[in-house]
């Protein structure tokens, strides 16, 4: 495996907290692979009458906790690698919140943008076609993801519908409401890292008002400005793919989020209410107490790690710190609340979803909000004893966390199982 892949810079992680434990090697080995990656080449119509094709993944990493959980992507850098990584991630996102599924994820290598709606829906459900063998409510069930939202995941389970003869709502989650989507989705990576981060505020030692710098204003970079400007704390800056805007007075979140409502970039804000022009690469270095990374993978690297000036970065992206960041950081003393916790509220209302739609019964959004918030508390507060116990980052405390939990199930199935269930 190359040095400077994704799942190389995951793997570390793993070794890492591998040190803390006394654990069987072959659990080591066996979570170091997926279990399974499938590739397809997806022929699609496109409006015109021509047919273009798409690459496509779906990898199941490791099931030994139950049924592979994880989302679909729509971008054009999607990569094998990346997929099993986030897949890999999954799996131990899922032991943290100590959810009963392994991890899994899928993509397609594309860009949404420059298709029209009717394309993305043929293109979704070609997906479906294509990896319907591999799913189910019991083997693997999907999400959305970057660029796919609760209309794609509705486009998919019609699809898988179609495919098996007969309605299976827990077969997907994310979807729209009218088809056993859950009340509270929408918000829940973003509420599940708003959650963490005012559980852990007195142990923290934050203000009662922070300035926050948000990289990524989709989905959770929306939520999180709106749950944290709620509270009084101060937006000084958010970047989105076509730039940044900042102001230390503080940005209007309305207004941030009206811009993006239609269609248009945050730079869009510039020259209104003190909006200011900044470089996207240059928000990491913004002046402020929380930095919270909502974009892509390895956007703090060893070349940007050291002009960071928050003191705490809550991770609601997959992967957004690289392994080299991550000592930069920790030598300046900055905390920081690791993906596989920060963002796992995503994962845990979906869960959420699948409960409901198996049971044809479903909950108050105040109840998904109470449910969600006593788990996002109850696993925060072992990782940060497992932390201040073992004299480790939150995010070798993570790893340590759900490595435990993996390695119990492992171990349960018996030795024999280890490569081959």
């Amino acid at each position: 495996m190359p040095e400077d892949s994704l799942l190389h810079h995951a793997l570390v992680r793993l070794d890492e907290a591998a040190t803390h434990l006394s654990i069987d090697p072959d659990v080591i080995e066996k979570l170091k692979y997926a279990r399974e990656t499938t590739k397809v080449r997806l022929m699609i119509r496109m409006d015109d009458g021509s047919r273009k094709s798409f690459l496509a993944w779906r990898c199941r990493y490791d099931d030994t906790r139950g049924p592979t959980k994880g989302g679909i992507r729509f971008h054009p850098d999607a990569t094998a690698d990346e997929v099993e990584t986030l897949a890999f991630w999954m799996t131990f996102k899922c032991a943290v919140m100590n959810l009963p599924y392994g991890g899994g994820k899928g993509a397609v290598q594309v860009d949404p943008r420059k298709l029209s709606k009717a394309e993305v829906e043929r293109l979704s459900r070609a997906y479906i076609q294509a990896f319907a063998r591999i799913l189910g409510p019991d083997r693997d069930i999907p999400a959305p993801d970057v660029y796919t939202n609760s209309m794609i995941m509705g486009w998919m389970a019609d699809e898988y519908a179609q495919i098996v003869g007969q309605a299976e709502p827990a077969v997907i989650t994310g979807k729209p409401i009218a088809l056993g989507g859950s009340l509270g989705r929408g918000d829940a990576t973003a509420r599940g890292g708003y959650y963490l981060v005012r559980h852990l505020a007195g142990d923290l030692g934050l203000a009662s008002t922070m300035r926050v710098a948000i990289q990524g204003f989709g989905n959770a970079g929306q939520h999180i400005a709106r749950l944290l400007a709620a509270d009084g704390h101060k937006i000084v800056a958010v970047s989105d793919s076509e730039g940044a805007v900042a102001s230390p007075a503080g940005l209007h979140v309305d207004m941030l989020l009206q811009a993006k409502e239609a269609g248009r970039s945050v730079t869009s804000t510039v020259g209104q209410g003190g909006h200011e022009l900044l470089s996207a690469r240059d928000l990491v270095g913004v002046d402020c107490d929380l930095l919270v990374p909502a974009a892509l993978e390895n956007m703090v690297d060893a070349a940007n790690a050291a002009t960071v000036k928050a003191k705490l970065v809550l991770e609601l992206a997959n992967g957004p710190v690289t392994p080299e960041a991550d000592r930069i950081l920790a030598d300046k003393g900055v905390i920081i609340l690791p993906d596989i916790l920060a963002n796992a509220g995503g994962v845990t209302v979906s869960y959420f979803e699948w409960v409901q739609n198996r049971q044809g019964f479903y909950w108050a959004v105040e109840e998904i909000h109470d449910r969600l918030r006593a788990i996002m508390e109850r696993e925060g507060r072992a990782i940060w004893n497992v932390s201040r116990d073992k004299g480790v980052t939150m995010r070798t405390a993570a790893y340590v966390h759900a490595l435990g939990r993996l390695a119990e199930a492992i171990e349960a199935h018996g030795t024999q199982s280890f490569f081959t269930s």
